[in-house]
């Protein structure tokens, strides 16, 4: 049955009145009058009293006329539920990001699109590289932080290209050098990151031919920070891990330069009004 029928109705009993209804809907009198005959065809019987005095309801009339009002009234949320959803103003995004990410660019990007879609319920999860495709590949997120290339099945979009740099301790031989060479990373003690969270450090560690020593491996971005800090080796990170840190060791661009690529990640056929939303809100605070 057509909303548009029920809304006749209801307006012509709260109204009182076929003309004041026709106006307040911005129709016409016999257009109403053509309506409700329509709707108390279908029902198979009338609805509505006419009178000199105006129009009230019959008893079947007066018996339909609540669920009439609450089906308008239940059409109407969803009509402005679907509109939040469109406008990303409703729903739960649910984000990943590895630790550098979480840390420097997620509490000013979460902030800015709160600004904008207060109404958008977000969760995060912290993981590293590894985790991101677990999680994109099982449904566990919606948008995801990846270093590129992405894994299978999901469309990347590409925003910031980080730099790999070497740190080492304070007062280490080389420290001295203006860029450290990657070459000169095979000797001293190499802390690194599990293999499955350090894609970026290995592939330009194989891309120029280097097996560094490694001596101990961990799963956390900053306990390699740490131990480095310590004296127990040296190690390649991304610059965004260290961005604004105060640490006791020394950082060097490398030579020749590498990066990694930052994306955001969406499993392929799941963009959804709120992901695209995030999507230009993080593209937008990168470039402010």
């Amino acid at each position: 049955m057509s909303m548009k029928k029920y809304e006749a109705l209801v307006k012509t009993v709260e109204l009182g009145s076929l003309t004041r209804a026709a106006e307040e809907l911005g129709s016409t009198q016999s257009r109403i009058s053509h309506v409700l005959k329509d709707l108390e065809e279908s029902f198979g019987f009338p609805l509505l009293h006419r009178s000199r005095k105006g129009v009230e309801l019959t008893e079947a009339g007066a018996m339909l006329f609540e669920k009439m009002q609450a089906i308008l009234t239940q059409n109407r949320e969803l009509e402005e539920l679907a509109a939040e959803i469109r406008n990303a103003d409703a729903g739960t995004l649910r984000l990943g990001a590895f630790t550098s990410v979480a840390v420097h660019w997620l509490p000013g990007m979460i902030c800015a699109f709160q600004e904008l879609h207060p109404k958008v319920e977000l969760q995060m999860l912290n993981g590293d590289y590894h985790d991101m495709e677990q999680w994109l590949k099982n449904g566990d997120i919606d948008l995801g932080f990846v270093s590129l290339p992405a894994p299978d099945g999901v469309d990347a979009i590409a925003l910031h290209e980080d730099p790999l740099v070497a740190i080492v301790p304070k007062g280490h031989p080389l420290s001295r050098m203006e860029k450290i060479p990657i070459e000169a990373m095979t000797t001293d003690p190499f802390i690194s990151l599990l293999h499955s969270s350090s894609h970026d450090i290995h592939r330009a560690l194989d891309k120029a031919g280097v097996r560094p020593n490694i001596k101990y491996t961990t799963k956390d971005d900053y306990a390699i920070l740490a131990m480095v800090e310590q004296g127990l080796g040296i190690s390649i990170v991304p610059q965004l891990l260290i961005q604004g840190r105060k640490q006791d060791l020394e950082t060097r661009p490398l030579e020749p330069a590498a990066s990694r690529t930052i994306a955001l990640a969406i499993p392929k056929g799941d963009r959804t009004p709120v992901t695209e939303a995030f999507i230009k809100t993080a593209q937008d605070w990168l470039i402010r």
